[in-house]
């Protein structure tokens, strides 16, 4: 019968080692901006349910507008943490998104309140925020790379 029952703790007489920590390092090069997944998807999710939090006073087009967007958003954020590698290169529609957000009270409605105006500013600015964040990280990674 085979004795299995010692363990090797330590791995560098291992075969394997050299690719064990070259596929380790391409998984972590992958995740730079971590940080930017949950953020996102919360910004998303925010901006879905803000019409009702912030009470848009009977504006029904901008309470669609927002939640149609918030769920883009929120799925963006989902993206970048399911299939990072694929939703990088999307950091800038977020900054787009964001860029809209902050005038689409007054393209979408004739007359907004003080609470849609400042609303939308606030979550326009941090989307666009995130987006330049993540996308800054994949350019700076793209650079190290080359």
């Amino acid at each position: 019968m085979a004795d299995v029952s010692h363990h090797r703790t330590d791995l560098r007489g291992h075969p394997d080692v050299s690719e064990m920590r070259e596929r380790y390092a391409r998984l972590l090069g992958e995740r730079d901006v971590v940080f930017v997944d949950g953020p996102v998807l919360l910004a998303g999710l925010y901006l879905a349910v803000s019409p009702w939090v912030v009470h848009f006073s009977g504006n029904t087009d901008l309470a669609m507008h927002n939640l149609i967007l918030g769920i883009c958003v929120a799925v963006l954020g989902l993206g970048l943490t399911v299939a990072p590698t694929r939703m990088y290169s999307l950091c800038w529609t977020m900054c787009a998104i964001g860029v809209w957000l902050i005038i689409s009270p007054w393209v979408v409605t004739g007359s907004p309140d003080a609470g849609m105006i400042l609303n939308n500013i606030i979550v326009g600015a941090i989307t666009c925020l995130l987006g330049l964040i993540a996308a800054g990280m994949v350019m700076r990674n793209r650079k190290v790379v080359t």
